[in-house]
């Protein structure tokens, strides 16, 4: 049934790729304009719609820029924020006001005063950054791989392992956003989310089917995901921040657990779970970037048993900390699973050469 509903729908994706191809052979070609800047700008996106795992990309990336001496910012959509136009993040915002993404940088990297900006117009929002920060060296954005009104330096394609571009098809018969030969316009191409253990022969084959549609001399890079332990979070109830809490275990007994979502690709966090020994007996599971509401959190309760841990993303952890949802999550024994990206092989070393300003001894660190 899901295959003949497929069929069905392949004429409206051949007309959706087509309006998509005329618009960016207007860039291509000059007639529509794509606006360059005094610093280098670092893509992150996909051909997908969601879940290719650009936010832990991103961070890796900033983190090596950080590394490397730069004075880098982020710039995003912000998506499913409730204001409109470009803003910069700062300590009265939230989720709310510029999107789950963009919180969770603007928190991880605080200490780093790492300025993180949202802006539907990328261009708008470069600019701001530069007018706020004019010691910005270079600005990373995040899910603007379609966006071709701003040109990037480094153009990084995401596309994950379990379900890569190459085997999709283009809205609404699949989820790419464009054609498979937007690779084209990629410098390095990542497959996402990899088993820890692919093989150099089966990394390989995946490469070979990429360059069918990127260029032949794009590197293609692999990434896995590796988790930290489990972080535990306060009452809501007590503060509005959900800072770390004291009295939960640093590491929550094994055995049964609720599982809490609303990201796009959840399965990958379950099974690490089940794998250190958690029995997900109820996952409450929401769509990505999902305002959580407190009639979202019967189920929950009704599920839950004193004593059994209950987890969720850092990126769900954002929504977490509206005021509206105190009552209903007071008492709940809730951790985030910190993940961060690990590249096989020579991965990382490759990407960091690949990076504007890159030192030359950056693939011997």
């Amino acid at each position: 049934m899901a295959r003949l509903l497929m069929i069905l729908l392949l004429p409206f994706s051949w007309l959706y790729a087509g309006v998509l191809a005329v618009r960016n052979w207007l860039y291509d070609a000059g007639w529509k304009k794509s606006e360059a800047f005094a610093v280098p700008l670092v893509s992150v996106g996909n051909l997908r719609v969601g879940g290719t795992g650009k936010t832990p990309h991103v961070i890796w990336m900033v983190e090596e820029l950080l590394r490397q001496g730069h004075r880098p910012a982020i710039l995003s959509r912000g998506y499913g924020r409730q204001t409109t136009g470009p803003r910069l993040a700062g300590p009265a915002d939230s989720a709310a006001t510029v999107g789950d993404e963009p919180w969770q940088y603007f928190g991880h990297f605080a200490a780093q005063n790492v300025p993180v900006a949202v802006a539907e117009k990328r261009g708008l929002g470069v600019h701001l950054l530069l007018q706020a920060h004019p010691e910005i060296s270079i600005v990373v954005l995040d899910d603007a791989y379609q966006h071709r009104a701003v040109r990037p330096t480094l153009n990084v394609l995401l596309t994950e392992h379990a379900r890569p571009f190459y085997e999709d098809y283009v809205l609404p018969a699949g989820l790419l956003r464009e054609s498979r030969g937007g690779a084209r316009r990629a410098d390095v191409v990542i497959i996402t989310k990899c088993p820890a253990g692919l093989n150099a022969t089966a990394q390989t084959a995946i490469a070979q089917r990429v360059r069918r549609y990127s260029r032949s001399a794009t590197p293609v890079l692999f990434s896995t995901y590796e988790y930290a332990k489990p972080q535990g979070l306060a009452s809501v109830s007590r503060s509005e921040e959900l800072p770390m809490a004291d009295d939960l275990p640093n590491v929550p007994a094994k055995g049964a657990a609720l599982l809490l979502t609303g990201i796009a690709q959840p399965q990958p966090l379950r099974k690490y779970l089940e794998s250190q020994g958690y029995d997900i007996r109820y996952h409450a599971h929401f769509p990505d970037h999902h305002a959580f509401e407190p009639a979202d959190f019967a189920a929950l309760r009704a599920h839950w048993q004193p004593g059994w841990p209950i987890f969720t993303t850092e990126k769900d952890a954002t929504r977490l900390r509206a005021a509206v949802l105190r009552p209903v999550l007071t008492g709940l024994p809730i951790y985030t699973i910190p993940v961060r990206v690990a590249f096989l092989g020579m991965g990382g070393a490759e990407l960091r050469l690949l990076l504007p300003g890159a030192p030359a001894g950056a693939l011997l660190n």
